[in-house]
C-alpha cells in the first residue's frame, strides 16, 4: 500500500523546508501521496495543496484574531480531509499556532504525529514542552540545544532527534559579489548594505519604511553607501515599489527579486527583520542589526509571555547577544542608522561579529538535514 502523509507548512520558510523534506521522502517512498497546506514550493514537490497558507501569513495576536474565521474554516477542512484519507502520519512543519492545535485533534484520531522544526519552546516555557511531549510522537529539531531542552532522545512515546539545519543546504549564492554589483550597475567600492524587511505583508509595511529612512540617514553620513532591498517572493512587487516611492529617497539602491542570497553575498552589512532571515544572514557571515516592530497590543502581550532576553534567532541560538537588536520603540531610523554606522566604523567590532557568526554556523550541524529527517521518518514509520 502506498504511504499517505498529511503535511502542513504555514509560511515561506516552512514551505521551503517542507518541500525539500517531501522530495527526500519520495526517495524513500516513490509512490507517496502527500496532501495538506503549504505554498508553491510544496506543491511543486508533489503535495496536493488544499490552501496556500503562505499567502495568509500573519504576525501578532491581534492580526491572528482578525483572521480567526478564515483559519477556523481551513482547520476543519484539513480535519475533514484527514478523516477521509486516514494518512499513515502527519508531518507538521513549524507554524505552532496552527499546528499544535491540529496536533491535539490528530492525536484524538490516533494518527502518528511528526513535527519538523520545533516550536520555540525555549521562548514560551515549560507548559508548551509538556504539551509537545504528550502529543507529538517524533520531534525533528534543527538546533542541538533543542534536543537537550526536550530531555534527551526518548521519554515515554516521545522521540526527539537533532538533524541539523536545512538552511545549510538551501543557502547557495549563485553569483559573486563582484558579478552581482556589476550586473546591477553598482560600485565595487564603498559600503553595500542589504535591507531585509521580512516575508509577511504586515511586517514589510511596518519595517520597510523605517529601514528606508535609516538608509537615508546612513547615506548622508556615508555618501559611498549603496543599498540592496531584498523582496521576499510572498510580497507583491507593487507593494515594495509603493513603499519606496512614498519614502522620497535619493540614495543608490536596487531591489533584489528572488536573489536574497546573492544580495547578502554582495553586502558588507545587513539590516534584517527578526526571523529566519537573521539565521540566513549569519550563515553567509554578514554582520547585521536585527529590527522589529509590531502592533502595541502584540508587543505588550509578547513582553508578558516570552521568557527569553532576545528575540533574534541568531542571538537565541548563540545564547548571547552577538548582534544588536532594536525592537519596537528602539526601532527608529535614527537609532538603526547610528548603530549600523558605529559597527561599520569599528574594524575590531566587525571582526568580532564575523568570528562569532562563523562559530554559530558551526553549531548548526552539517548539510543534509532534510535527508536525515526523511531517514528518521522512514525508520519511525517502519
Amino acid at each position: 500500500m502506498p504511504k499517505k502523509i498529511l503535511i502542513i507548512a504555514g509560511e515561506a520558510s516552512g514551505d521551503l523546508h517542507a518541500s525539500n523534506l517531501l522530495l527526500e521522502l519520495k526517495k524513500q517512498y516513490p509512490d507517496l501521496y502527500a496532501f495538506g497546506l503549504g505554498g508553491e514550493k510544496l506543491k511543486n514537490a508533489g503535495a496536493e495543496i488544499m490552501t496556500d497558507l503562505t499567502k495568509l501569513a500573519v504576525v501578532g495576536f491581534f492580526e491572528i484574531l482578525k483572521n480567526y474565521w478564515k483559519f477556523r474554516r481551513i482547520f476543519y477542512d484539513v480535519l475533514k480531509k484527514t478523516d477521509a484519507v486516514r494518512p499513515d502520519a502527519a508531518i507538521l512543519v513549524d507554524y505552532p499556532g496552527f499546528n499544535l492545535k491540529l496536533a491535539a485533534e490528530l492525536k484524538k484520531r490516533g494518527i502518528k504525529i511528526i513535527y519538523f522544526i520545533s516550536p520555540q519552546v525555549w521562548a514560551w516555557g515549560k507548559k508548551r514542552v509538556d504539551f509537545i511531549r504528550s502529543h507529538i510522537d517524533l520531534m525533528l529539531v534543527l538546533f542541538k540545544f533543542e534536543e537537550i531542552l526536550y530531555g534527551g532522545h526518548v521519554e515515554g512515546g516521545f522521540k526527539v532527534r537533532f538533524v541539523g539545519h536545512p538552511l545549510l543546504d538551501a543557502i547557495k549564492p549563485t553569483k559573486s559579489a563582484q558579478e552581482l554589483l556589476d550586473e546591477f550597475g553598482l560600485r565595487r567600492t564603498g559600503r553595500t548594505i542589504a535591507l531585509l524587511p521580512g516575508s509577511r505583508m504586515k511586517e514589510v509595511t511596518q519595517l520597510l519604511p523605517v529601514m528606508l529612512k535609516s538608509a537615508q540617514i546612513i547615506f548622508r553620513k556615508e555618501p559611498q553607501a549603496q543599498f540592496l532591498i531584498c523582496r521576499a517572493p510572498t510580497i507583491p512587487r507593487q507593494i515594495v515599489k509603493d513603499l519606496i516611492d512614498a519614502a522620497n529617497i535619493d540614495f543608490p539602491y536596487k531591489v533584489m527579486e528572488n536573489e536574497t542570497y546573492n544580495g547578502l553575498e554582495a553586502s558588507d552589512f545587513a539590516i534584517v527583520a527578526s526571523g529566519t532571515a537573521t539565521l540566513e544572514t549569519a550563515i553567509l557571515n554578514k554582520p547585521m542589526v536585527i529590527v522589529y516592530k509590531t502592533s502595541l497590543l502584540t508587543w505588550f502581550l509578547a513582553r508578558l509571555l516570552i521568557k527569553i532576553p532576545y528575540i533574534g534567532l541568531v542571538n537565541v541560538v548563540a545564547g548571547e547577544k552577538i548582534v544588536p537588536e532594536l525592537v519596537q520603540f528602539d526601532a527608529t531610523p535614527r537609532k538603526i542608522a547610528s548603530t549600523v554606522l558605529a559597527i561599520l566604523g569599528d574594524k575590531q567590532k566587525m571582526e568580532k561579529i564575523h568570528a562569532e557568526l562563523y562559530a554559530l554556523k558551526n553549531t548548526l550541524g552539517i548539510p543534509g538535514a532534510c535527508q536525515r529527517a526523511a531517514e528518521e521518518i522512514a525508520e519511525f514509520l517502519g
